[in-house]
């Protein structure tokens, strides 16, 4: 495919996710029904499709419209690059810009479009980040990195860059969090590597790492996660400290890859449909669903999806959750909560609300991380019980 070949594409894969279909999906569809595009093609595609989700309302600003021609229109116009160059209407380019298709500056434009957040988003968040709001949305709208974690059961952060070296893979130790590396070349062959297929190392943000780090581990003790999901944290902790693992999910087949993980990491890990069957725990971990505004630079399209009614549900479904978890948890034992969120009331908001309506717990530990171009936005309250 040509560069305006591939604008053409992105620019259509854009109009059917501003329609309601999630990205992921709908590029997914598109890389399988289009055997034209190699992988590069649809490496290309898939980062101008995302990148324009980032900065929806300042491309749509720029480039005139809120469609997929508007949005590539305008991320050219801030690439520097003139449109007329790359969307000419010969062979698979987009039409010519029309007089019309003008657009207008970012200087003129409101916050909102200008830090790309939906209108009655930005006063919570302005709540939440304060000084931070700008810088904040700026990391939001670039790229996320790719960051690996070095299973400390299987060797060192030295050994695993060496390894992954031979494979092509360049990385940089993260200054921060001593279990993860940042990939600077070769993204793309990390899951066929040698390193990955040893268990030495896992795909986990710099974040994530650092607030399992923090927990309070001792060996031999019993561990849940409660809402396990794909299991990252669960074999984050199992490479900590020798302790009898436990996942639970109410969607059990989002669980379906962690034995098979957990293998090739030298763990054991009991899935569990009845927590209460094992317990209880000394310590209980709640990686609570939640709007996910930590990592919307990695999942885009979750930004604007989310009303209100979504973040007020979202709320009560933290608190729920807490509240069962919490009834798993030994005497002396921690409850720990996390969100991948950055917003006040999915944060200490609902640490409060728990609180407030659960006696016997005293708080240990808080922590709170913004996203910064090196790690996601992330929360984590560690409670003990008395």
């Amino acid at each position: 495919m040509t560069p305006a070949a591939r604008i053409a594409a992105a620019a259509a894969l854009l109009d059917t996710v501003l329609a309601g279909a999630p990205a992921e999906r709908t590029l997914t569809n598109w890389a399988r029904g289009a055997r034209y595009a190699g992988s590069k093609d649809r490496a290309a595609v898939r980062d101008l499709v995302y990148d324009a989700l980032r900065r929806r309302r300042s491309l749509a600003w720029v480039g005139g419209a809120e469609s997929g021609r508007g949005l590539m229109l305008g991320a050219l116009r801030l690439s520097g690059t003139d449109p007329s160059l790359l969307m000419t209407g010969e062979g698979h380019a987009l039409s010519s810009p029309l007089e019309d298709e003008g657009g207008r500056s970012l200087a003129e434009a409101p916050d909102g479009v200008r830090l790309d957040m939906p209108d009655w988003l930005l006063p919570r968040l302005s709540a939440a980040l304060d000084e931070d709001l700008e810088a904040v949305c700026g990391v939001l709208a670039l790229r996320g990195p790719t960051t690996l974690r070095v299973n400390l059961l299987r060797g060192d952060r030295p050994m695993a860059q060496e390894v992954l070296a031979e494979d092509g893979i360049e990385t940089e130790p993260d200054s921060q969090v001593p279990t993860a590396l940042h990939v600077k070349t070769g993204a793309s062959k990390v899951a066929n590597s040698r390193a990955y297929l040893t268990g030495l190392v896992e795909l986990q943000d710099a974040s994530s790492q650092a607030a399992v780090l923090r927990l309070p581990f001792r060996g031999g003790m019993t561990v849940l996660d409660y809402c396990a999901g794909g299991g990252g944290k669960t074999l984050a902790m199992g490479a900590l400290a020798r302790l009898r693992l436990a996942a639970h999910d109410v969607d059990p087949r989002r669980m379906a890859d962690l034995p098979a993980r957990a293998h090739r990491a030298g763990l054991a890990v009991s899935l569990l449909d009845d927590p209460a069957s094992l317990g209880p725990f000394d310590l209980v971990l709640v990686d609570a669903p939640c709007s996910g505004s930590g990592t919307w630079r990695r999942t885009p399209d979750a930004k604007w999806r989310l009303t209100q009614d979504r973040l007020n549900d979202l709320c009560t479904l933290q608190t729920t959750i807490l509240t069962e978890a919490a009834a798993l948890v030994a005497a002396n034992g921690c409850l720990v909560y996390a969100t991948c969120s950055i917003l006040t009331e999915e944060c200490d908001g609902a640490v409060a609300e728990f609180m407030s309506r659960n006696t016997g717990w005293a708080m240990e530990d808080r922590w709170k991380a913004l996203p910064t171009p090196f790690g996601d936005g992330f929360f984590q309250v560690v409670l003990r019980r008395l």
